[in-house]
């Protein structure tokens, strides 16, 4: 790697935690990606790039919204889809200290590629394993629990928020890959977690699929 003998250096996960011997065993598993830097709080030079591996056949993913959505007879589905990425929101800004803001735009500028919709929110932002996490087909949120989430311990409500709705809009709905492929063809997640510098950047393309 050209280190200099008498230089200093980490090996972090892409979540900025140091390995060391103490927790070795825990933070390196088969697949994960790793930093090689001189200061856990270093500036990475250039973007990094991580491949997930699915194990469902694509067509679990982007067609499994179409049938459940369609499947409520009578009913509008559109609002069913977007109120679970809506729900993601809900969640992310449900402990913030100050004011949450969530918005939501319909981009119809084809100078930035195919319309959009887009929610933005100013919650507490999510690292690079809980968006792979969120990848992952019927990982469901309720039972996520730390970086190595997957183990299904239940769901937990979420503390209230006076007048505020909390994440309860999508518990018995079919999740947010189902909704992001029901309305359009890709999904896009950037997300920058609180007290760290990395943004993290999430890609799902049917293309790509």
């Amino acid at each position: 790697f050209g280190i200099a003998a008498d230089e200093n250096f980490v090996i972090t996960t892409t979540n900025r935690k140091e390995i060391a011997e103490d927790n070795f065993s825990e933070l390196v598993q088969d697949g994960v990606t790793l930093y090689l830097l001189q200061s856990v709080d270093q500036m990475l030079l250039s973007a990094t790039k991580e491949r997930i591996d699915f194990l469902p056949h694509y067509d679990t993913l982007v067609k499994s919204g179409m049938y459940e959505y369609y499947a409520s007879e009578g009913q509008n589905p559109l609002p069913f889809a977007l109120a679970e990425l809506i729900d993601n929101s809900l969640s992310a800004t449900s402990r913030n200290t100050g004011i949450r803001s969530i918005q939501i735009k319909l981009l119809f500028d084809d100078s930035h590629g195919k319309p959009a919709v887009a929610v933005i929110d100013n919650g507490r932002g999510m690292t690079s394993k809980q968006l792979n996490n969120w990848a992952v087909y019927r990982l469901s949120k309720f039972t996520r629990q730390g970086d190595f989430e997957s183990d299904h311990s239940g769901y937990v409500r979420p503390l209230p928020v006076p007048r505020s709705l909390n994440s309860d809009i999508s518990y018995f709905g079919v999740g947010g890959k189902q909704a992001v492929f029901f309305v359009g063809q890709s999904a896009r997640m950037i997300s920058k977690p609180a007290e760290s510098q990395d943004v993290h950047e999430l890609v799902l393309s049917k293309e790509d699929f």
